[in-house]
């Protein structure tokens, strides 16, 4: 059914649970998973001194929420792929990456927010269910 599972992360426990969850999915369906780490542009300060500073930062920290990926699909004996991108919306980044890679799911938790902070912190869960033209399985 599927053939390769899009698995985005943010270091989370709950990212940790979506992955985990993805990865015995592709182990069943013999798929192959990519790990995904989207880096916001607006978190990388500019004009402080040396942003070369903040860019290594920032991608080692998305290195090191995907040798979670890594680890637990190499673990399953699960064939994986891992990247990250710097973007302005990590919605928009996961459904662009979910379309270059080839991926017929993408798998990724949701922090359940509500309300007034749902609606000022926005849902970037929702937006990708939303524009994503590939299945979403939310994990909670």
């Amino acid at each position: 059914m599927y053939k390769h599972i899009l698995l985005p992360t943010d270091g989370s426990e709950l990212s940790h649970k979506a992955v985990l969850h993805g990865i015995q999915l592709a182990k069943v369906h013999n798929a192959k998973v990519t790990g995904l780490s989207v880096i916001l542009q607006s978190l990388t300060p500019r004009g402080l001194g040396d942003s070369m500073v903040g860019d290594k930062l920032h991608s080692d920290n998305a290195e090191m929420f995907l040798a979670f990926v890594s680890e637990e699909a190499k673990k399953a004996g699960v064939a994986f792929d891992c990247f990250f991108v710097s973007g302005d919306s990590v919605a928009e980044e996961i459904v662009r990456a979910a379309e270059s890679t080839g991926c017929d799911l993408v798998c990724m938790s949701s922090h359940g927010r509500m309300g007034l902070r749902s609606l000022l912190m926005g849902s970037e869960t929702t937006k990708v269910l939303h524009y994503s033209k590939v299945p979403v399985l939310v994990v909670r």
